[in-house]
Protein backbone atom coordinates (compact mmCIF):
# COMPACT_ATOMS: atom_id res chain seq x y z
CA UNK A 1 0.00 0.00 0.00
CA UNK A 2 1.34 3.43 -0.96
CA UNK A 3 0.46 6.39 1.28
CA UNK A 4 1.48 9.99 0.74
CA UNK A 5 1.36 12.21 3.83
CA UNK A 6 0.84 15.94 3.26
CA UNK A 7 1.86 18.20 6.14
CA UNK A 8 3.20 21.65 7.02
CA UNK A 9 5.64 20.10 9.52
CA UNK A 10 7.89 17.08 9.78
CA UNK A 11 10.61 16.51 12.39
CA UNK A 12 13.55 17.02 12.04
CA UNK A 13 13.02 19.11 8.89
CA UNK A 14 10.74 21.74 10.42
CA UNK A 15 8.74 21.45 13.62
CA UNK A 16 6.57 23.76 15.71
CA UNK A 17 4.77 21.15 17.80
CA UNK A 18 3.39 17.64 18.00
CA UNK A 19 2.33 17.64 14.33
CA UNK A 20 5.99 17.63 13.32
CA UNK A 21 6.82 14.76 15.68
CA UNK A 22 3.97 12.61 14.37
CA UNK A 23 4.66 13.18 10.67
CA UNK A 24 8.36 12.54 11.30
CA UNK A 25 7.64 9.14 12.86
CA UNK A 26 4.42 7.61 11.51
CA UNK A 27 5.65 7.18 7.91
CA UNK A 28 8.87 5.56 9.10
CA UNK A 29 6.98 2.94 11.08
CA UNK A 30 4.53 2.40 8.23
CA UNK A 31 7.50 1.62 5.97
CA UNK A 32 8.90 -0.76 8.57
CA UNK A 33 5.52 -2.52 8.55
CA UNK A 34 5.98 -3.24 4.83
CA UNK A 35 4.11 -0.36 3.24
CA UNK A 36 5.32 2.60 1.16
CA UNK A 37 4.84 5.87 3.03
CA UNK A 38 6.05 9.23 1.73
CA UNK A 39 5.92 12.78 3.07
CA UNK A 40 5.54 16.02 1.11
CA UNK A 41 5.83 19.41 2.81
CA UNK A 42 6.82 23.00 1.98
CA UNK A 43 10.50 23.80 1.38
CA UNK A 44 11.43 26.13 4.22
CA UNK A 45 14.92 27.58 4.64
CA UNK A 46 16.14 25.26 7.40
CA UNK A 47 19.41 23.64 8.45
CA UNK A 48 18.02 20.32 7.26
CA UNK A 49 17.65 21.74 3.76
CA UNK A 50 21.25 22.96 3.58
CA UNK A 51 22.79 19.93 5.31
CA UNK A 52 21.35 17.23 3.04
CA UNK A 53 21.47 16.23 -0.61
CA UNK A 54 18.49 16.74 -2.91
CA UNK A 55 17.40 15.83 -6.41
CA UNK A 56 14.76 17.49 -8.56
CA UNK A 57 11.94 15.05 -9.36
CA UNK A 58 9.33 17.36 -10.88
CA UNK A 59 8.80 20.86 -12.20
CA UNK A 60 5.31 22.20 -12.73
CA UNK A 61 3.39 25.30 -13.71
CA UNK A 62 0.12 26.22 -12.02
CA UNK A 63 -1.78 29.19 -10.65
CA UNK A 64 -3.06 30.83 -7.51
CA UNK A 65 -5.95 32.86 -8.88
CA UNK A 66 -4.52 35.22 -11.50
CA UNK A 67 -0.93 34.54 -10.49
CA UNK A 68 0.72 31.81 -12.54
CA UNK A 69 3.95 30.38 -11.16
CA UNK A 70 6.40 27.54 -11.50
CA UNK A 71 7.06 25.13 -8.65
CA UNK A 72 9.69 22.48 -8.06
CA UNK A 73 9.48 19.19 -6.15
CA UNK A 74 12.79 18.05 -4.68
CA UNK A 75 13.49 14.71 -2.98
CA UNK A 76 15.97 13.97 -0.20
CA UNK A 77 18.46 11.65 -1.87
CA UNK A 78 19.60 9.26 0.85
CA UNK A 79 16.39 8.37 2.68
CA UNK A 80 17.93 9.47 5.99
CA UNK A 81 14.53 9.66 7.71
CA UNK A 82 13.45 6.14 6.81
CA UNK A 83 10.94 7.34 4.22
CA UNK A 84 10.89 9.35 0.98
CA UNK A 85 10.77 13.06 1.78
CA UNK A 86 9.65 15.59 -0.83
CA UNK A 87 9.72 19.37 -0.53
CA UNK A 88 7.65 21.85 -2.54
CA UNK A 89 9.55 24.95 -3.60
CA UNK A 90 7.67 28.04 -4.73
CA UNK A 91 10.21 30.83 -5.05
CA UNK A 92 9.48 33.70 -2.66
CA UNK A 93 6.42 32.06 -1.13
CA UNK A 94 7.42 28.87 0.69
CA UNK A 95 11.20 29.29 0.95
CA UNK A 96 11.20 31.21 4.23
CA UNK A 97 12.75 30.53 7.61
CA UNK A 98 9.57 30.33 9.70
CA UNK A 99 6.81 27.77 9.24
CA UNK A 100 3.95 30.07 10.24
CA UNK A 101 3.33 33.67 11.19
CA UNK A 102 3.30 35.52 7.87
CA UNK A 103 0.48 37.79 6.70
CA UNK A 104 0.19 35.78 3.50
CA UNK A 105 -0.08 32.35 5.17
CA UNK A 106 -3.45 31.69 3.44
CA UNK A 107 -1.76 32.18 0.06
CA UNK A 108 1.30 30.16 1.09
CA UNK A 109 -0.55 27.06 2.24
CA UNK A 110 -3.18 27.20 -0.51
CA UNK A 111 -0.40 27.35 -3.11
CA UNK A 112 1.39 24.48 -1.36
CA UNK A 113 -1.72 22.30 -1.55
CA UNK A 114 -2.35 23.16 -5.20
CA UNK A 115 1.22 22.17 -6.03
CA UNK A 116 0.85 18.84 -4.21
CA UNK A 117 -2.35 17.94 -6.05
CA UNK A 118 -0.94 19.16 -9.37
CA UNK A 119 2.15 17.00 -8.85
CA UNK A 120 0.16 13.89 -7.91
CA UNK A 121 -2.02 14.39 -10.99
CA UNK A 122 1.15 14.10 -13.10
CA UNK A 123 2.18 10.72 -11.61
CA UNK A 124 2.14 7.75 -13.93
CA UNK A 125 0.32 5.81 -11.21
CA UNK A 126 -1.95 6.73 -8.31
CA UNK A 127 -1.16 6.47 -4.58
CA UNK A 128 -3.50 4.24 -2.61
CA UNK A 129 -4.16 6.88 0.06
CA UNK A 130 -3.67 10.64 0.37
CA UNK A 131 -3.32 11.32 4.10
CA UNK A 132 -3.53 15.02 4.97
CA UNK A 133 -2.72 16.59 8.32
CA UNK A 134 -4.48 19.60 9.89
CA UNK A 135 -5.88 22.62 8.09
CA UNK A 136 -2.68 23.38 6.14
CA UNK A 137 -3.59 20.40 3.93
CA UNK A 138 -7.34 20.44 4.58
CA UNK A 139 -8.36 21.73 1.14
CA UNK A 140 -6.83 18.76 -0.69
CA UNK A 141 -9.85 16.42 -0.22
CA UNK A 142 -12.03 19.16 -1.74
CA UNK A 143 -9.63 19.75 -4.63
CA UNK A 144 -9.44 16.11 -5.70
CA UNK A 145 -13.23 15.84 -5.57
CA UNK A 146 -14.49 19.12 -6.99
CA UNK A 147 -11.73 21.00 -8.87
CA UNK A 148 -12.32 20.31 -12.55
CA UNK A 149 -8.69 19.81 -13.55
CA UNK A 150 -8.12 17.19 -10.81
CA UNK A 151 -11.31 15.16 -10.92
CA UNK A 152 -9.42 12.20 -12.38
CA UNK A 153 -8.04 11.83 -8.84
CA UNK A 154 -11.44 11.73 -7.12
CA UNK A 155 -11.36 7.97 -6.54
CA UNK A 156 -8.20 8.16 -4.41
CA UNK A 157 -9.29 7.78 -0.77
CA UNK A 158 -8.39 10.73 1.45
CA UNK A 159 -7.83 10.67 5.21
CA UNK A 160 -7.65 13.80 7.37
CA UNK A 161 -5.92 13.64 10.75
CA UNK A 162 -6.70 16.49 13.14
CA UNK A 163 -3.83 17.26 15.49
CA UNK A 164 -5.37 20.48 16.80
CA UNK A 165 -8.81 21.76 15.83
CA UNK A 166 -8.24 25.18 17.37
CA UNK A 167 -6.43 26.23 14.18
CA UNK A 168 -8.67 26.11 11.13
CA UNK A 169 -7.16 28.42 8.47
CA UNK A 170 -10.20 30.66 7.91
CA UNK A 171 -10.21 32.67 4.68
CA UNK A 172 -12.61 35.25 3.29
CA UNK A 173 -14.56 34.48 0.13
CA UNK A 174 -12.42 37.04 -1.67
CA UNK A 175 -9.77 34.31 -1.68
CA UNK A 176 -12.03 31.68 -3.26
CA UNK A 177 -10.39 32.38 -6.61
CA UNK A 178 -7.14 30.95 -5.20
CA UNK A 179 -8.61 27.47 -5.46
CA UNK A 180 -8.41 26.00 -9.00
CA UNK A 181 -11.70 26.22 -10.91
CA UNK A 182 -14.26 24.25 -8.96
CA UNK A 183 -17.92 23.26 -9.12
CA UNK A 184 -19.76 26.27 -7.66
CA UNK A 185 -22.63 24.00 -6.62
CA UNK A 186 -20.22 22.60 -4.01
CA UNK A 187 -19.64 25.92 -2.23
CA UNK A 188 -21.06 24.42 0.96
CA UNK A 189 -18.17 21.94 1.08
CA UNK A 190 -15.79 24.87 1.61
CA UNK A 191 -17.91 27.06 3.84
CA UNK A 192 -18.45 27.22 7.58
CA UNK A 193 -20.22 30.15 9.23
CA UNK A 194 -19.67 32.55 6.36
CA UNK A 195 -15.99 31.85 5.64
CA UNK A 196 -13.89 29.39 3.75
CA UNK A 197 -12.75 27.01 6.48
CA UNK A 198 -10.05 24.57 5.29
CA UNK A 199 -10.34 22.34 8.37
CA UNK A 200 -14.14 22.14 8.11
CA UNK A 201 -13.79 21.44 4.39
CA UNK A 202 -11.40 18.60 5.14
CA UNK A 203 -13.84 17.10 7.64
CA UNK A 204 -16.67 17.31 5.09
CA UNK A 205 -14.73 16.03 2.09
CA UNK A 206 -12.25 13.46 3.41
CA UNK A 207 -13.34 9.84 3.26
CA UNK A 208 -12.29 9.31 6.88
CA UNK A 209 -11.29 11.66 9.69
CA UNK A 210 -9.09 10.74 12.63
CA UNK A 211 -8.06 12.55 15.78
CA UNK A 212 -4.92 11.85 17.77
CA UNK A 213 -6.65 10.37 20.82
CA UNK A 214 -10.02 8.88 21.68
CA UNK A 215 -10.94 11.43 24.32
CA UNK A 216 -10.09 14.35 22.03
CA UNK A 217 -12.58 13.07 19.46
CA UNK A 218 -15.29 13.07 22.13
CA UNK A 219 -14.31 16.55 23.27
CA UNK A 220 -14.55 17.98 19.73
CA UNK A 221 -18.29 17.40 19.72
CA UNK A 222 -18.61 19.92 22.55
CA UNK A 223 -15.48 22.09 22.24
CA UNK A 224 -14.05 22.53 18.73
CA UNK A 225 -13.67 26.29 18.30
CA UNK A 226 -16.98 26.58 16.44
CA UNK A 227 -17.02 23.20 14.65
CA UNK A 228 -18.91 21.26 17.33
CA UNK A 229 -22.03 20.71 15.22
CA UNK A 230 -19.92 19.53 12.30
CA UNK A 231 -18.14 16.88 14.38
CA UNK A 232 -21.48 15.72 15.76
CA UNK A 233 -22.89 15.45 12.23
CA UNK A 234 -19.84 13.68 10.79
CA UNK A 235 -19.18 11.41 13.78
CA UNK A 236 -19.88 8.32 11.68
CA UNK A 237 -16.67 8.70 9.70
CA UNK A 238 -14.50 9.88 12.59
CA UNK A 239 -12.28 7.75 14.81
CA UNK A 240 -9.57 8.32 17.38
CA UNK A 241 -6.13 6.78 16.96
CA UNK A 242 -3.69 7.53 19.76
CA UNK A 243 -0.30 8.87 18.67
CA UNK A 244 2.79 6.88 19.47
CA UNK A 245 6.32 8.07 20.11
CA UNK A 246 9.51 7.26 18.25
CA UNK A 247 11.13 4.90 20.75
CA UNK A 248 14.42 5.01 18.84
CA UNK A 249 14.73 8.77 19.26
CA UNK A 250 13.28 8.81 22.76
CA UNK A 251 15.23 6.12 24.60
CA UNK A 252 17.17 6.96 27.79
CA UNK A 253 19.50 4.02 27.19
CA UNK A 254 20.76 5.36 23.85
CA UNK A 255 19.71 9.05 23.66
CA UNK A 256 22.53 10.96 21.96
CA UNK A 257 21.49 14.21 23.67
CA UNK A 258 22.34 12.96 27.18
CA UNK A 259 25.64 11.79 28.66
CA UNK A 260 24.32 9.43 31.31
CA UNK A 261 22.25 6.59 29.92
CA UNK A 262 19.98 4.31 31.91
CA UNK A 263 17.02 1.96 31.73
CA UNK A 264 14.18 0.81 33.96
CA UNK A 265 16.54 -1.30 36.09
CA UNK A 266 18.93 1.52 36.98
CA UNK A 267 16.65 4.56 36.62
CA UNK A 268 17.32 5.98 40.09
CA UNK A 269 21.06 6.18 39.55
CA UNK A 270 20.82 7.31 35.92
CA UNK A 271 18.29 10.04 36.57
CA UNK A 272 20.30 11.37 39.50
CA UNK A 273 23.38 11.80 37.31
CA UNK A 274 21.37 13.79 34.78
CA UNK A 275 19.66 15.77 37.54
CA UNK A 276 23.08 16.81 38.87
CA UNK A 277 23.93 18.31 35.49
CA UNK A 278 20.60 20.18 35.33
CA UNK A 279 20.87 21.50 38.88
CA UNK A 280 24.46 22.63 38.36
CA UNK A 281 23.54 24.34 35.06
CA UNK A 282 20.49 26.16 36.41
CA UNK A 283 21.52 26.72 40.04
CA UNK A 284 18.91 24.38 41.54
CA UNK A 285 18.92 22.33 44.75
CA UNK A 286 19.58 18.69 43.92
CA UNK A 287 17.99 17.53 47.17
CA UNK A 288 14.56 18.88 46.23
CA UNK A 289 12.14 17.32 43.72
CA UNK A 290 12.58 18.89 40.28
CA UNK A 291 9.29 19.83 38.55
CA UNK A 292 9.70 20.86 34.91
CA UNK A 293 7.52 22.38 32.22
CA UNK A 294 8.45 21.94 28.55
CA UNK A 295 6.34 23.50 25.82
CA UNK A 296 4.79 26.56 24.26
CA UNK A 297 4.07 29.33 26.75
CA UNK A 298 0.51 29.87 25.58
CA UNK A 299 -2.96 29.68 27.11
CA UNK A 300 -3.74 26.42 25.35
CA UNK A 301 -0.96 24.76 27.37
CA UNK A 302 -2.01 26.46 30.60
CA UNK A 303 1.34 28.26 30.73
CA UNK A 304 -0.27 31.46 31.98
CA UNK A 305 -1.07 29.60 35.21
CA UNK A 306 2.58 28.85 35.96
CA UNK A 307 3.80 32.13 37.51
CA UNK A 308 1.06 32.27 40.14
CA UNK A 309 1.05 28.50 40.71
CA UNK A 310 4.80 28.56 41.35
CA UNK A 311 4.54 31.60 43.63
CA UNK A 312 1.61 30.12 45.55
CA UNK A 313 3.43 26.82 45.97
CA UNK A 314 6.46 28.53 47.48
CA UNK A 315 4.15 30.49 49.79
CA UNK A 316 1.74 27.75 50.91
CA UNK A 317 3.78 24.55 50.58
CA UNK A 318 7.19 26.04 51.27
CA UNK A 319 10.35 26.13 49.20
CA UNK A 320 10.54 22.37 49.16
CA UNK A 321 10.71 21.88 45.38
CA UNK A 322 12.58 23.07 42.28
CA UNK A 323 10.95 24.44 39.14
CA UNK A 324 12.56 24.56 35.68
CA UNK A 325 10.74 26.03 32.66
CA UNK A 326 11.69 25.51 29.00
CA UNK A 327 9.63 27.18 26.31
CA UNK A 328 8.58 30.32 24.48
CA UNK A 329 5.29 31.93 23.56
CA UNK A 330 3.19 34.83 24.78
CA UNK A 331 5.49 37.75 25.70
CA UNK A 332 3.58 38.47 28.91
CA UNK A 333 4.01 34.87 30.09
CA UNK A 334 7.69 34.89 29.15
CA UNK A 335 8.15 38.15 31.08
CA UNK A 336 6.35 36.85 34.18
CA UNK A 337 8.44 33.69 34.23
CA UNK A 338 11.65 35.65 33.72
CA UNK A 339 10.75 38.00 36.57
CA UNK A 340 10.40 35.05 38.95
CA UNK A 341 14.15 34.50 38.68
CA UNK A 342 14.63 37.49 41.00
CA UNK A 343 12.93 35.51 43.77
CA UNK A 344 14.67 32.24 42.94
CA UNK A 345 16.68 30.90 45.86
CA UNK A 346 18.32 27.97 44.15
CA UNK A 347 14.92 26.45 43.41
CA UNK A 348 13.63 28.19 40.25
CA UNK A 349 14.93 28.92 36.77
CA UNK A 350 13.66 29.31 33.22
CA UNK A 351 15.09 29.00 29.71
CA UNK A 352 12.99 31.08 27.33
CA UNK A 353 13.37 29.64 23.84
CA UNK A 354 13.55 26.34 22.01
CA UNK A 355 16.35 23.88 22.77
CA UNK A 356 15.97 20.27 21.63
CA UNK A 357 19.02 18.93 23.47
CA UNK A 358 17.98 20.62 26.72
CA UNK A 359 14.51 19.12 26.46
CA UNK A 360 16.01 15.62 26.34
CA UNK A 361 18.19 16.38 29.35
CA UNK A 362 15.18 17.68 31.28
CA UNK A 363 13.19 14.54 30.57
CA UNK A 364 16.16 12.52 31.80
CA UNK A 365 16.92 14.60 34.88
CA UNK A 366 13.59 15.97 36.14
CA UNK A 367 11.47 14.11 38.66
CA UNK A 368 8.12 15.45 37.40
CA UNK A 369 6.77 17.04 34.22
CA UNK A 370 3.86 19.49 34.60
CA UNK A 371 1.18 19.76 31.88
CA UNK A 372 -1.76 21.97 32.99
CA UNK A 373 -3.18 22.05 29.45
CA UNK A 374 -6.54 23.56 28.65
CA UNK A 375 -6.48 21.67 25.34
CA UNK A 376 -4.31 18.62 24.64
CA UNK A 377 -5.44 16.57 21.61
CA UNK A 378 -2.93 13.84 22.36
CA UNK A 379 0.18 15.15 24.04
CA UNK A 380 3.58 13.60 23.50
CA UNK A 381 5.49 15.20 26.37
CA UNK A 382 3.84 12.95 28.94
CA UNK A 383 4.82 9.88 26.90
CA UNK A 384 8.40 11.08 26.52
CA UNK A 385 8.52 11.78 30.26
CA UNK A 386 7.26 8.35 31.23
CA UNK A 387 9.76 6.72 28.88
CA UNK A 388 12.46 8.53 30.90
CA UNK A 389 10.96 7.74 34.31
CA UNK A 390 9.69 11.28 34.89
CA UNK A 391 6.27 11.37 36.54
CA UNK A 392 3.64 13.28 34.51
CA UNK A 393 1.42 15.81 36.33
CA UNK A 394 -1.44 16.34 33.88
CA UNK A 395 -4.85 17.91 33.58
CA UNK A 396 -7.58 15.35 32.95
CA UNK A 397 -8.24 16.18 29.29
CA UNK A 398 -7.76 14.77 25.77
CA UNK A 399 -4.86 12.43 25.26
CA UNK A 400 -3.58 13.15 28.77
CA UNK A 401 -6.66 11.36 30.11
CA UNK A 402 -6.05 8.43 27.76
CA UNK A 403 -2.38 7.92 28.66
CA UNK A 404 -1.99 8.81 32.36
CA UNK A 405 -3.61 6.99 35.29
CA UNK A 406 -3.35 8.65 38.69
CA UNK A 407 -0.98 6.82 41.02
CA UNK A 408 -3.69 6.87 43.68
CA UNK A 409 -5.85 4.59 41.50
CA UNK A 410 -5.29 0.91 40.91
CA UNK A 411 -2.41 0.38 38.50
CA UNK A 412 -1.73 4.13 38.37
CA UNK A 413 1.58 5.86 37.65
CA UNK A 414 1.00 9.62 37.33
CA UNK A 415 -0.72 12.63 38.89
CA UNK A 416 -3.99 13.91 37.39
CA UNK A 417 -6.07 16.96 38.22
CA UNK A 418 -9.40 18.12 36.83
CA UNK A 419 -9.20 21.84 36.08
CA UNK A 420 -6.77 24.23 34.41
CA UNK A 421 -6.79 26.41 37.52
CA UNK A 422 -4.08 27.64 39.86
CA UNK A 423 -5.59 25.81 42.82
CA UNK A 424 -5.61 22.47 41.02
CA UNK A 425 -2.04 22.97 39.83
CA UNK A 426 -0.74 23.81 43.30
CA UNK A 427 -2.58 20.79 44.75
CA UNK A 428 -0.84 18.61 42.14
CA UNK A 429 2.51 20.17 43.11
CA UNK A 430 1.84 19.33 46.77
CA UNK A 431 1.07 15.73 45.79
CA UNK A 432 4.29 15.57 43.79
CA UNK A 433 6.30 16.72 46.79
CA UNK A 434 4.62 14.10 48.98
CA UNK A 435 5.27 11.36 46.40
CA UNK A 436 8.92 12.39 46.19
CA UNK A 437 9.26 11.90 49.95
CA UNK A 438 7.98 8.31 49.60
CA UNK A 439 11.06 6.93 47.87
CA UNK A 440 9.77 3.36 47.60
CA UNK A 441 6.48 4.45 46.03
CA UNK A 442 8.29 6.80 43.63
CA UNK A 443 10.60 3.98 42.59
CA UNK A 444 7.62 1.71 41.99
CA UNK A 445 5.85 4.37 39.90
CA UNK A 446 8.97 5.04 37.83
CA UNK A 447 9.54 1.40 37.04
CA UNK A 448 5.90 0.94 36.06
CA UNK A 449 5.98 3.96 33.74
CA UNK A 450 9.19 3.00 32.01
CA UNK A 451 7.81 -0.43 31.09
CA UNK A 452 4.70 0.99 29.38
CA UNK A 453 4.53 0.69 25.60
CA UNK A 454 3.71 3.92 23.78
CA UNK A 455 5.52 2.92 20.58
CA UNK A 456 4.11 3.51 17.11
CA UNK A 457 3.59 -0.16 16.21
CA UNK A 458 0.08 -0.41 17.66
CA UNK A 459 -1.04 2.92 16.20
CA UNK A 460 0.36 2.03 12.78
CA UNK A 461 -1.76 -1.11 12.79
CA UNK A 462 -4.88 0.97 13.40
CA UNK A 463 -4.01 3.33 10.52
CA UNK A 464 -3.37 0.45 8.15
CA UNK A 465 -6.71 -1.12 9.08
CA UNK A 466 -8.38 2.24 8.39
CA UNK A 467 -6.69 2.54 4.99
CA UNK A 468 -7.71 -1.02 4.04
CA UNK A 469 -11.32 -0.24 4.89
CA UNK A 470 -11.28 2.39 2.14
Amino acid sequence: MEVIHVSAECYPVAKAGGLGDVVGALPKYQNQAGHIAKVVMPMYKTKFLTNHEWEVVHKGYTNLGNWWFTYTIIKESKNVLGFDLYLVDVNGLLDREKIYGYDDDPERFTAFQICVVDWISAWEHRPDIIHVHDYHAGLIPFMVKYCYRYQHLQNIPTVLTIHNAQYQGWMGWDKSSFIPAWDSWKQGMLEWKGSINPLASGVKCAWKVTTVSWSYLDELRSAANGLEALFEYEKGKCSGILNGIDTHVWDPSTDTYIENHYGADDAEEGKMKNKKILCATFDLDINKPLIAFIGRLVGEKGADLLPQAIGDSFHHIGRTMNFLILGSGFPEVESALESLKVYGQGDYNAYIGYNESLSHLIYAGADFILMPSRVEPCGLNQMYAMRYGTVPMVRNTGGLRDTVIDYGDEGGYGIRFNYAAVGDVTQAIWRAVELYKDTEKLKEVREKMMRLDFSWETSVGHYIDLYKSL
